[in-house]
């Protein structure tokens, strides 16, 4: 059965509540990182999602604020072992970090070993909730077939996963609204959806109308402008 669709967003709050500000962009700077958390602190967004070497430095510039320091496990291809997403996951959870991006055992999951990847999702989770954090797991969903997707999702509900992801946003495509809709109509409404890589503010409406609760994204500071302008237009709305 089709969920029902949310209502439009009315508020500034609506918006910038929806982004996890990207900061994981390899040839990032310090400087950088720091000017894109104050970003991320002043928008007053979810949370900033940084490299796991940027985690302290998000935990400083966020102290005092709603935006939550986050960062990602097993990133970006999932390839690693159990053991060492565990000793990251906690190691970040030890350094501040109140959420964690976790890419799924991609090929475990290609390989149809189920199993395998069920009891990574329920470590990382259990993991996670024993400090408080949640955990977003990832399925890159660009290399999944729907019958997969929809395992995965049934996965996720099995070991207390808190917000399913469509993609990184560094495999050679993204999540697509297809994608959403779909992740949204299998998982339980327990669990968030959340969309990687919207780049105006059309495209985080359009992932937000499709079921997204959260939305990944580096260009935050032009959703939100765009947003302002909209809302002083008087007609916000859908996407346009």
């Amino acid at each position: 059965m089709q969920p029902e669709l949310p209502p439009p967003p009315a508020t500034y709050e609506h918006v910038a509540g929806l982004i996890d500000h990207a900061l994981l962009g390899p040839a990032l700077t310090s400087v950088e990182v720091i000017e894109g958390l104050e970003l991320a602190r002043r928008s007053k967004v979810a949370s900033a999602t940084v490299r796991p070497c940027d985690i302290e430095a998000a935990v400083r510039v966020l102290d005092g604020s709603p935006v939550k320091p986050g960062s990602v496990v097993g990133f970006p291809h999932g390839s690693q072992s159990t053991a060492v997403k565990l000793y990251e996951a906690r190691d970040l959870l030890r350094r501040g970090a109140r959420e964690i991006d976790a890419v799924i055992a991609i090929s475990r999951l290609l390989s149809r070993e189920f199993q395998y990847v069920q009891t990574e999702l329920q470590q990382m989770a259990d993991a996670c909730h024993k400090e408080g954090a949640i955990l977003k797991a990832i399925f890159e969903t660009a290399y999944l077939t729907d019958e997969l997707k929809i395992i995965a999702c049934r996965m996720a509900e099995r070991t207390g996963v808190d917000i399913i992801a469509t993609s990184t946003g560094f495999a050679p495509s993204g999540g697509t609204i297809e994608d959403l809709l779909l992740l949204r109509r299998h998982a339980p409404g327990t669990i968030g959806v959340k969309a990687e890589g919207a780049s105006t503010l059309d495209q985080a409406l359009e992932a937000r109308q499709a079921g997204a609760m959260r939305i990944g994204s580096t260009q935050t500071a032009a959703i939100l402008k765009d947003w302002k302008a909209r809302l002083a237009g008087g007609d916000p709305g859908r996407p346009s």
